[in-house]
């Protein structure tokens, strides 16, 4: 039986307070878990999975830590607006803030859902958590290769929407590095390839039989959720590359930019 991964050291984000957008589950929950396990309190939000997120409340709750669970749809500005009225009220201010939440490929949704949840919601959760975030706090954007390189390196054509959807969000966000550098709030990009064992991965194989064995064989190894979080969980307290980017995994089948 392997050791579960402790990416943090116990203690070290005792005193703050860190948000993950969609993590009853998946990159999110793993995330959210090895905050609390270095002593953060924690915020977890949910789209639509509750009794999954209480669940993972009161596993974390047991480590010493609060945790408050929030219900919110990323793309209702109101709903945004509420969940971060309810973390000001709880715990007044927030030390990181994850953007893990995304989508694209559920069915049924409108033609313009992947850019409002991988673009518009992303900044208008970032712009409606300024106001929480003080100096020294850190903003995580989440995302894939395949989104991060989709300028310079073809995607597998069922994710094209969601890559080119997460690149446009990951660009907006950019452009406000500047903003956030006068406010000494952080930003960085976490970009990974695809993950073992995700909704996404899940999806694509449905749509594109083999697709993920084609991938993990190209790449030598693809990263299993909790193995990616970790990497989402350092990025928020490591040092800051220069150009805001934190790669995890093999790139070499990925053009520069």
């Amino acid at each position: 039986m392997t050791e579960p991964l402790t990416p943090l050291a116990p203690g070290s984000l005792s005193g703050r307070t860190a948000l993950v957008t969609g993590s009853s589950r998946g990159i999110g929950a793993d995330t959210v878990r090895y905050f609390a396990q270095a002593g953060a309190d924690v915020v977890i939000n949910y789209r639509n999975k509750a009794p999954r997120a209480e669940k993972l409340a009161t596993e974390l709750r047991d480590l010493g830590v609060q945790a408050l669970v929030v219900g919110a749809d990323l793309t209702d500005a109101e709903s945004v607006q509420a969940m971060f009225s309810e973390v000001e009220r709880t715990f007044g201010s927030l030390d990181v803030l994850v953007l893990n939440a995304s989508g694209g490929m559920e069915s049924g949704m409108g033609e313009e859902y992947a850019l409002q949840l991988n673009r518009d919601a992303q900044v208008r959760v970032l712009e409606t958590a300024l106001p929480l975030l003080g100096r020294g706090s850190r903003v995580v954007f989440v995302t894939s290769h395949q989104a991060h390189f989709i300028r310079t390196t073809p995607t597998m054509p069922e994710y094209v929407p969601v890559a080119l959807s997460k690149r446009a969000g990951e660009d907006a966000l950019r452009e406000r590095i500047p903003a956030l550098d006068e406010r000494g709030v952080e930003f960085v990009v976490v970009s990974g390839d695809m993950i073992e064992g995700t909704i996404t991965a899940t999806l694509l194989e449905r749509a594109n039989p083999g697709a993920i064995a084609s991938r993990r064989e190209s790449a030598g190894k693809l990263y299993n959720v909790g193995e990616f979080a970790a990497e989402v969980a350092r990025a928020a307290v490591d040092e800051i590359p220069e150009d805001h980017t934190r790669l995890v995994g093999d790139t070499s089948s990925f053009a520069g930019e």
